[in-house]
Parts: C-alpha cells; sequence; structure tokens
C-alpha cells in the first residue's frame, strides 16, 4: 500500500468513521485514521471507566456498556489496510 495515496476508502468503513465524525480525504493515510480512531475508543473507555468510579451507573452495567461501546468501534477490527480498496 502506498504511503501517499490517492486512497480509495471502502464505503462501510467511510459509513462507520462518519458516525464518529471522522472524514479522511484521498490523501488520508489509512494508519493515520485507525490510530485517531483507537484514540477517541481509549478516550471513551476512560470516561466510562471513570463514570463508573463516580457512580454515576452501577458497577454491574460497566461491563455491558463496554460490550456496547466496543460494539460502536468495530472498525478496529480492521488493519489499516483494510480500510482502503
Amino acid at each position: 500500500m502506498s504511503r501517499e495515496g490517492p486512497f480509495r476508502y471502502h464505503a462501510h468503513v467511510l459509513e462507520h468513521l462518519e458516525r464518529h465524525g471522522i472524514q479522511p480525504g484521498p490523501h488520508t493515510r489509512p494508519d493515520l485514521v485507525r490510530d485517531f480512531v483507537r484514540e477517541l475508543y481509549k478516550y471513551e473507555i476512560r470516561r466510562l471507566r471513570d463514570r463508573v468510579r463516580g457512580n454515576e451507573f452501577p458497577r454491574e452495567e460497566y461491563a455491558a456498556r463496554v460490550d456496547t461501546l466496543r460494539r460502536r468501534y468495530r472498525v478496529l477490527a480492521l488493519s489499516p489496510a483494510q480500510f482502503v480498496e
């Protein structure tokens, strides 16, 4: 995979990224996009952890909420090369 592009992102990847407000351009490297999504996911996981520690919701709900969050970030199961055609 060329590191300069242009890159043609798969439609399903773009759809998923759009849900998080991410719109990579044709010269945006897939590895940078994936790193950004991973950082966003880590931020949300930390926020969720802080919320349970702050007693905003019962600990019993934590695992289910983490699972829900993981499902929202399914694109992280793909390698950067799988983001593009």
